[in-house]
């Protein structure tokens, strides 16, 4: 039996697979931006049982999972698009962040962390000393 490959389109059905499509994005899609003193980040995750949400943080790197439930087999389905089971994301985080300080928060289908920049990454005033100019003798 002789089977034809295509190393280009199998390694395109990856790719498509791995970080999605404009028709058909990757899991977890997320929007992130500052406003002020704090770092927002928010998961699209619809139909997510909020029991099944884990968040987990070590040092700078958080992790989510979720689950969503699998089709009923029973069911006659036309399309079935949305991922299914146990599926997690990585986010670094930069050192400027407070990530003892995390808070989230889960609403109609949006995931969303607030983070608080670190005071010591916080603009601030430094006082300058001046010096007098005057010499003073150095006793021996």
């Amino acid at each position: 039996m002789l089977m034809r490959t295509d190393p280009f389109r199998d390694l395109d059905r990856l790719t498509q697979q791995v970080f999605g499509t404009p028709a058909r994005p990757a899991v977890m899609p997320m929007d992130a931006w500052r406003e002020g003193d704090e770092f927002y980040v928010e998961f699209d995750l619809p139909g997510i049982d909020p029991s099944s949400l884990d968040l987990d943080i070590e040092r700078n790197v958080v992790t989510v999972r979720a689950s969503r439930a699998e089709l009923d087999p029973g069911r006659s389905m036309i399309a079935a698009e949305r991922t299914r089971g146990v599926f997690s994301r990585q986010l670094f985080l930069g050192e400027n962040l407070d990530t003892d300080a995390i808070r989230a928060d889960y609403h109609d289908g949006v995931l969303r962390l607030t983070v608080p920049i670190a005071e010591r990454a916080k603009p601030r005033k430094i006082e300058i000393t001046r010096r007098d100019h005057e010499r003073q003798a150095i006793d021996a």
